[in-house]
């Protein structure tokens, strides 16, 4: 189905999101991030989806943001409308119960290495490049490309392309550890979809526990992470039972220490 300007399909319990504005190289507008707020909504409410894969439409993965939609903003305008609201997005695709697996057909600058960074796993076309050129123009990343992106890639690789400028192509960010397997060009996707499938062979509850795990072992989303394992095993003891039924027949609750 259609959403905006993310498409969602889904196969084998797996949803591929594509980022679709090719005439905009799939630059991101405020139009596109609220379908991806949107898609990942629908995806995550999908009880079939056990994998997910994040791609761009044509031959171009994401040209990051779109200077035509925050160029005339206010100051106050861009931090909150535009910056803000985009780590929402990029947090909740983040946080996808499900791993999430990104498809790089083409540049990843910028945004769209941000946006590629939120993904658990990265397989990109041999001829791709990534970067963080926003110093060049006088811009900051912002949204998380000097957070998320440290603690997934390390300081040095961030401040190398930050403040550097450098350019990485996919054979040079592979041995950086930004991206994890490089492929032909044109077979990031197929790729990514053998690799879901991977994912959806193995135990479902145990790869969205593990997933959790690591978000808190990497200090990402710490809190939520471990409120999230916490309920989750809650949720599956005698205990909350009793205390449910308690509550509904308005009597004490009798526990017993069951798990």
């Amino acid at each position: 189905m259609t959403s905006g300007t993310v498409r969602i399909d889904i196969e084998n319990h797996v949803a591929i999101l594509t980022v679709s504005r090719p005439e905009k190289r799939n630059a991101l507008d405020l139009g596109m991030l609220r379908a991806l707020i949107d898609a990942s909504d629908e995806v995550e409410a999908n009880g079939q989806v056990r994998a997910a894969i994040l791609t761009g439409d044509g031959r171009g993965f994401c040209a990051g943001g779109d200077i035509k939609a925050w160029g005339g903003m206010r100051p106050d305008e861009f931090g909150h409308a535009w910056v803000r609201y985009g780590h929402r997005v990029f947090e909740r695709l983040a946080t996808l119960r499900m791993p999430l697996i990104a498809a790089i057909n083409g540049d990843a600058l910028g945004g769209g290495l941000e946006l590629a960074g939120i993904a658990d796993i990265r397989i990109a076309d041999e001829q791709i490049r990534v970067g963080l050129p926003e110093t060049g123009l006088g811009m900051v990343p912002g949204w998380s490309g000097t957070q998320r992106l440290v603690k997934r890639f390390g300081s040095q690789v961030v401040r190398r392309m930050a403040l550097g400028g450098e350019i990485f192509t996919a054979q040079e960010a592979r041995a950086l550890g930004i991206v994890d397997v490089v492929t032909s060009t044109g077979a990031a996707l197929a790729v990514a979809r053998e690799y879901a499938q991977r994912v959806v062979a193995r135990g479902p509850s145990a790869v969205e526990i593990v997933k959790l795990m690591i978000a808190a072992a990497s200090g990402e989303d710490n809190g939520a992470a471990v409120e999230a394992l916490g309920s989750i095993l809650a949720a599956k003891t005698g205990d909350l039972k009793e205390g449910v039924s308690a509550f509904s027949e308005k009597r004490p609750a009798q526990f017993k220490g069951e798990w």
